[in-house]
């Protein structure tokens, strides 16, 4: 047995618990973060809110004071003293203007009252603690400004206790003072205000409301917000005004006037507690209170760091995805127009064919009679590796002219292509797959680029047979889309990195000179051609060479040839990275084949999933159109391609209808696929050859579509 075959196969379950994890803790964080930026605080302070009910309101508690103690028993609240102020300010802390609101305090010798929300706290913790430091008085305005009136009691809770905990881990104070957001005077508590509040006391707050409003919101000018702040008589005052939500110049004027003013009045300033008269409600937290108010600190900053790193992927992501769109199209038009370009005199030597066979029996028949219908004179070596469905002992009773069986103990695939050239009468070689059949003038167009001496091997265009259902337009699309666009540009960059074993032609000589062909990968045909390119030879593609090959019928097939697919070229990729700084054919695979493969076959495909969560994230929490918009065009540009692709291979554009629904199953079955080998080679594991289910669907090959017209 070859070297892969030995190979223990050593399952990892482990890398998809590490990837579900991730997963989850990706999709918490965006959830956070779109809680804490999204949901809520859209609308600012002041703004008209709908009215309700108030009959389930104390007559004591709207005709009172407005610091409210909801106590289950008779509900009191508390009025601020004459000639005494309390300035209280919303909605920060702002990194511009909640500096210059505190040096203006300093300057003027007056102490507020901030009631600050729990994420602009997170995102400017150094204020908070300023604000507590220079004898302020601090209170919270909820987590992320909603409207506790109107959300749910579990949200309520949410909404308090993440405030009080952030407020703990970033100042080390905790803080029974509460201002509602979107509240006013105590006379304008509704039934739903009222159920708040008291659902509020329960969790130990005071409910802090105003009795004047400055309505610095509405940014009327600071004459106007000294006009409204202007006290009537003598009683005290609970004054709103705020440091943040825009810009609040016209805040700073108007107290720079106001306060000497007031204080030429008679009026003094203090915090809310001072100026009705309360102990001193804030105290330091508790230990534990500030190691959990530190992690939510650190799970919301973590938050907003993985959005940040998720934009830059997505950026990245969509730059990758526009620019593998643009030069395969440019490539595949430029490559259509030089298609029909001579390599020389026609070639006419006759080609040994090689068919390496395990367990093939239900498609050798018309795989062997495809080659011998071929409009080129060909020799035909089955090399039977080994098989237990009766493959060799079909084909002997075929008594076919000009085909010979070899048969050999099972070795892998590598093994009897070997044993294939050995045999092989002519320098020219065509490897096929037990699965393909070819089209009558396949061969001939496969060797005429030999003409060229520089050549050493030449792809040609493989094309899936049974492409009935979904699963099969799918691969379709791919092999058609991806496969063969992608082959176009590798030709005109000469840096072709797999000629496909359904297909493919090789000088004889060539394959000599590298050692024939290698088991140490299982990709054998990105292996060899890889190989080949380092050797100084051109490998080209053919695309009039066509041949029909069975593609997987069932997502486990598919699931387990593309593993192996992508782990060959992994390995392959690996196997060949000093190209990357070597010279001449063998530079232009590393710097151009091995790049492109690394960029669009490596890295874009592990960033799918988190363009599939980000979208999930934008449809909840951002603008849906836009992101349905986003979505739309990126299947746009798909379907453009798709046309074009289809267009130059001359088929019918109707399997393009299930593009969209490719997108959501398809193309995660793709990127989990590279995941998976990805997990598997940097943990070093080996896999065994899996070989591919045959369903018996080869017959003779359908007509040659036709090209002619286009460009």
């Amino acid at each position: 047995m070859t070297r892969a075959r030995r190979a223990k196969q050593i399952p990892l379950r482990t890398h998809w618990v590490m990837l579900t994890v991730l997963l989850v803790c990706l999709s918490g964080a965006l959830l956070l973060h779109g809680y804490t930026h999204h949901l809520y605080g859209t609308t600012p302070d002041g703004e008209a809110i709908a009215e309700g009910p108030h009959n389930a309101v104390p007559a004591a508690i709207a005709n009172g004071g407005p610091v409210i103690d909801a106590t289950t028993g008779a509900a009191r609240s508390v009025r601020p003293r004459a000639k005494m102020i309390a300035i209280t300010f919303d909605d920060g802390p702002d990194p511009v203007w909640t500096p210059k609101v505190l040096d203006l305090l300093r300057d003027q010798g007056v102490k507020a009252t901030f009631f600050v929300i729990g994420t602009e706290v997170v995102a400017h913790p150094g204020l908070a603690r300023r604000i507590v430091a220079e004898g302020h008085q601090i209170g919270v305005h909820t987590f992320t400004h909603a409207n506790l009136s109107t959300v749910p009691a579990w949200r309520r809770s949410l909404e308090l206790r993440q405030s009080q905990l952030i407020l703990a881990g970033a100042t080390g104070v905790s803080t029974p003072l509460l201002r509602p957001p979107y509240s006013s005077e105590p006379n304008a508590l509704t039934n739903a205000d009222w159920a708040a509040v008291k659902h509020a006391r329960d969790a130990g707050y005071l409910t802090v409301l105003t009795t004047q409003d400055s309505e610095d919101w509405r940014r009327p000018g600071a004459t106007q917000v000294i006009a409204n702040s202007m006290p009537k008589g003598a009683a005290g005052q609970v004054l709103l005004m705020h440091d943040a939500g825009g810009d609040r110049s016209q805040t700073l004027d108007a107290l720079a006037k106001l306060i000497p003013r007031l204080k030429a009045r008679g009026f003094a300033f203090a915090t809310v507690s001072d100026t009705v008269g309360l102990p001193q409600p804030v105290h330091s937290a508790g230990l534990v209170e500030r190691g959990r108010g530190m992690a939510v600190i650190g799970a919301m900053r973590l938050s907003d760091g993985t959005l940040n790193v998720i934009t830059w992927l997505l950026y990245i992501a969509g730059a990758l995805s526009v620019l593998r769109a643009v030069t395969t199209v440019i490539a595949a038009k430029r490559h259509a127009r030089e298609r029909y370009w001579s390599w020389g005199e026609p070639v006419t030597e006759p080609v040994s064919v090689i068919v390496p066979a395990y367990n093939e029996s239900a498609g050798i028949e018309a795989a062997v009679r495809s080659l011998l219908a071929s409009d080129y004179p060909v020799e035909v070596i089955v090399v039977d590796d080994g098989s237990t469905d009766g493959t060799a002992d079909l084909v002997e009773s075929l008594n076919l002219p000009g085909v010979r069986v070899i048969r050999q103990l099972n070795a892998g695939k590598p093994a009897a292509l070997n044993t294939g050239l050995l045999a092989s009468s002519y320098e020219l070689v065509v490897m096929v797959d037990g699965d393909t059949v070819f089209e009558p003038d396949a061969v001939r167009m496969l060797v005429q680029p030999f003409a060229d001496p520089s050549v050493g091997a030449v792809s040609g265009n493989a094309k899936v047979l049974n492409r009935k259902g979904l699963l099969g337009r799918w691969q379709h699309i791919e092999y058609v889309v991806g496969f063969n666009l992608d082959r176009r540009l590798f030709d005109l960059a000469e840096c072709m990195p797999t000629v496909p074993g359904a297909v493919g032609g090789f000088r004889r000589s060539a394959l000599q000179r590298i050692g024939g062909l290698s088991d140490v990968t299982l990709a054998e045909d990105t292996d060899l051609t890889m190989a080949l390119c380092r050797d100084g030879w051109r490998v080209v593609y053919e695309e009039r060479a066509r041949a029909w090959t069975e593609a997987p019928a069932s997502l486990g097939a598919l699931w387990r040839q593309r593993y192996r697919w992508c782990y060959g070229t992994l390995q392959a990729m690996w196997k060949h990275r000093g190209a990357w700084v070597q010279r001449g054919q063998s530079g232009k695979l590393g710097r151009r084949g091995l790049t492109y493969l690394m960029l669009f076959q490596v890295l874009l495909p592990l960033l799918a999933p988190i363009v599939d969560v980000f979208a999930i994230y934008g449809l909840v929490f951002l603008n849906p159109v836009r992101v349905g918009l986003v979505w739309v065009g990126f299947l746009a540009v798909q379907f453009g391609m798709g046309l074009y692709a289809f267009r130059l291979d001359g088929e019918q554009a109707g399997p393009l209808w299930s593009l969209p629904l490719q997108q959501f199953v398809y193309r995660q079955l793709m990127y989990l696929v590279v995941i998976q080998s990805v997990f598997t080679a940097l943990a070093g594991s080996r896999l065994r050859w899996q070989r591919m289910e045959r369903y018996g669907t080869l017959s003779v090959p359908p007509a040659a579509p036709s090209t002619e017209g286009f460009p």
